[in-house]
């Protein structure tokens, strides 16, 4: 089987993580533990999770000229990523996020995306002949929203089916959300798109159905382990998730959008696609850290044939 061209116009950016016994306040020196650092970005691990489920992966984003933007050259290398439309720049340090964790596993992140911050819509015009030569093009938030418009526009232009997961959420045009054939937001997503509380306590179902109203092709909401809600323009339905023993969720939504775009891309109909993303959302969940936990192909096919065959 020829290999699907997934095109991902997104972020990338270095987790550092440290343990503490408590959260600092000004002034304060902690000593930490269990430091480590890895490459993160959700556009990044969604090119990266696209290649290792078989796609033809390529990632258009930018990164600083620093030692941090190394990391991001040598994952794609390891990874079979495309970097034809990596830009690295002298203007920005590359994205950084840094996490403190205390004794419970409660975190305070703070997050300065760098470089990210420098796409615009002229670098996706640079990228558009690749995106009309694609079968999928997706992407993400941690870009400002223009950019990210604008590969769904050049998406919708050339006939390309398109992605967008909306983390971190934001509210959007629906002139933009036109342009959106797949929309994958989780619970609190939603409510942020509609411009809720992210806790607001309407019944998603109903707010699902309100999202779809203003031109989304078809809005696929995560739920968890309670599975997905998908509604298209012929009604909707539910798949239930996969159970795992969970170990760390952090990759399970990178997991889950890439699986989608994958099995879309081969041709499968929308139950069958959800279905395999959630084989590869659920495999995400059972290893620590995202890159180390998104799934090989052949891990998600022996849980899909388990779980729905």
């Amino acid at each position: 089987m020829t290999k699907p061209i997934i095109t991902v116009v997104g972020s990338f950016a270095v987790g550092m993580t440290l343990r503490t016994t408590h959260m600092p306040v000004f002034g304060e020196t902690l000593l930490g533990s269990d430091f480590d650092m890895g490459p993160g970005g959700k556009g990044s691990n969604q090119a990266v999770g696209t290649a290792r489920l078989g796609a033809e992966s390529y990632f258009a984003g930018i990164v600083g000229a620093d030692k941090l933007g190394e990391i991001a050259v040598d994952l794609y290398a390891e990874a079979g990523v495309n970097t034809t439309y990596l830009q690295r720049t002298k203007s920005a340090a590359t994205g950084v996020g840094f996490i403190i964790l205390n004794q419970a596993g409660e975190n305070g992140i703070i997050l300065d995306m760098g470089a990210n911050e420098l796409m615009d819509p002229a670098f996706v015009n640079g990228v558009e002949a690749q995106i009309a030569k694609s079968d999928i093009v997706m992407t993400v938030l941690e870009l400002p929203v223009a950019p990210a418009a604008r590969a769904m526009e050049l998406g919708r232009k050339h006939g390309v089916r398109t992605i967008l997961n909306p983390a971190p959420a934001t509210r959007l045009d629906d002139a933009v959300l036109r342009n959106v054939d797949f929309l994958t937001p989780n619970e609190t997503e939603l409510r942020i798109l509609l411009g809720l509380a992210p806790d607001d306590p309407t019944p998603t179902p109903e707010l699902a159905r309100r999202l779809q109203d203003r031109g989304v092709g078809t809005l696929i909401v995560t739920q968890g382990e309670k599975g997905v809600l998908a509604l298209t323009d012929a009604g909707e339905f539910s798949l239930p998730g996969v159970q795992v023993d969970v170990v760390d969720t952090t990759g399970a939504g990178d997991a889950f959008n890439s699986g989608l775009a994958v099995a879309l891309a081969e041709g499968r109909d929308l139950v069958e696609a959800i279905q395999f993303a959630n084989c590869c959302g659920a495999l995400a969940c059972t290893k620590l850290g995202v890159i180390p936990s998104l799934p090989q192909r052949a891990d998600v096919e022996r849980l899909l044939d388990e779980s729905y065959n």
